[in-house]
């Protein structure tokens, strides 16, 4: 039947309860025949509704309610749905939309939760970041954890964005959010400040709040977090697109012979062709230039590497945290081994194989996805006849580069040229 004389009304509610409904809002409950909320909202309500009204809640049961209002809906009844502040802002009106006819529903928004805790501390938010972490317990933020994380939304505003609201749960609180941040390195550069029991006589807020403090404190829920940062992630001294500095991914003095130098970094980051998702694989990460790097090129996608040596290992995720990356899984360990837990890769690239070419061209036929790029860089003559054999064997188009690279030297009171040694770069892909 046509519902558009007779919608689903999804009315936005408040905890403060009778006094912060509208006219409309109170019409619409007074005439309600099926009435669906969470439990503490059918509670605060039920002194509206008529005595042949029903009550449903949905608490833990989401999944069933477009069925119900359908149903409903069928058999003519008038149906509202209570949701918290705008059922637009991350509610369930947007979860709604997706499942029933268009024109079944139809909205009568409140204040959300996030408008009403800048309204409390008086501060404009048309410069904000809003941002959900609504979705499963995936618990604690670790340096394993993946895109998968119901904290990697979070993550991702933190790269750009200044000032963030951020709507909890009970699994994702403001503590595990200052926990995450203390983790990724960003103790000094963030305040905190929470926002508990808007719109009851239980409310409170928390202003200003370090990190540390946030962590070990527990806040009523629901709430709602305003964090404020210095500055976002992506500012100095990572301000550059493409071709960080060498010396961003050592230790202070340090040198290395594995790292894969700038001028060769960013023509294997090119040959690459990687795109905002793309999911890339390092392996033989040496000091982790090119993975890391390339995580900050994959801002949707996210980088898995593998580096065989300890030291070189802690090394990168020290790199990591200095340069506030978070899409990168770093695996210690000696390829292939632990590679069949990675997803498919769209680009793969190969610094160092230990002996295990053969098995990583295989590997990388197997899993690389259509229109992927493999990029490999050798500087002996030996390693580079075994590739092309091996490509040769396997199939792979190629086409090889060889890069030569001088830098000026002070000689006396002039500058002569010194050259570094000389680099085979082979970018390889499957025919479609």
């Amino acid at each position: 039947m046509d519902n558009k004389s007779n919608p689903c009304w999804i009315v936005g509610v408040l905890d403060s309860g009778l006094d912060a409904l509208t006219p409309a809002a109170r019409r619409l409950l007074e005439a309600a025949e099926l009435v669906l909320g969470d439990d503490r909202f059918l509670a605060l309500f039920a002194p509206l509704l008529a005595s042949h009204a029903e009550c449903r809640s949905f608490s833990g049961q989401l999944k069933l309610l477009p069925g119900w209002i359908a149903s409903a809906l069928e058999q003519g009844k008038r149906v509202v749905v209570l949701a918290t502040g705008d059922p637009l802002f991350s509610g369930v009106a947007g979860h709604l939309h997706h499942k029933l006819p268009l024109g079944s529903c139809r909205v009568l928004p409140a204040p959300s939760t996030p408008q009403l805790a800048f309204a409390r501390l008086g501060l404009p938010w048309t410069d904000a970041r809003f941002v959900s972490v609504h979705a499963g317990d995936g618990g604690e933020w670790t340096d394993a954890a993946g895109s998968d994380h119901p904290l990697y939304p979070l993550y991702r505003a933190l790269q750009t964005a200044r000032k963030l609201a951020i709507l909890t749960s009970p699994a994702n609180t403001p503590g595990r959010i200052a926990r995450m941040l203390l983790q990724l390195g960003w103790g000094e550069r963030c305040q905190m400040t929470v926002a508990a029991c808007l719109e009851t006589p239980q409310e409170q807020l928390y202003p200003a709040l370090s990190l540390a403090e946030a962590a070990q404190a527990d806040f009523a829920c629901p709430n709602v977090v305003i964090l404020h940062c210095q500055q976002a992630a992506r500012a100095a001294p990572t301000e550059v697109v493409l071709g960080l500095a060498d010396d961003l991914f050592l230790p202070a003095g340090a040198k290395s012979a594995l790292m894969t130098k700038r001028e060769v970094r960013v023509l294997a980051l090119a040959n690459l062709a990687l795109r905002p998702d793309s999911v890339v694989w390092d392996i033989g990460a040496g000091s982790g230039s090119v993975g890391l790097e390339a995580a900050r090129l994959v801002p949707q996608g996210w980088v898995y590497a593998v580096e065989k040596d300890p030291d070189r290992s802690q090394q990168i995720q020290q790199t990591k945290l200095r340069l506030a990356i978070a899409n990168y899984q770093l695996l210690t360990g000696r390829a292939p081994a632990g590679l069949e837990r990675w997803p498919d890769p769209d680009a793969i690239f190969i610094g160092g194989s230990d002996g295990s070419l053969p098995a990583l061209l295989t590997l990388a036929a197997q899993r690389l996805r259509p229109a992927g790029r493999l990029v490999i860089t050798l500087v002996t003559l030996e390693n580079l006849s075994t590739l092309l054999a091996a490509l040769q064997t396997l199939g792979w188009l190629w086409h090889l580069t060889q890069l030569q690279v001088s830098h000026a030297q002070p000689i006396l009171d002039m500058h002569r040229l010194v050259p570094a040694n000389p680099v085979w770069m082979v970018t390889a892909y499957l025919s479609t």
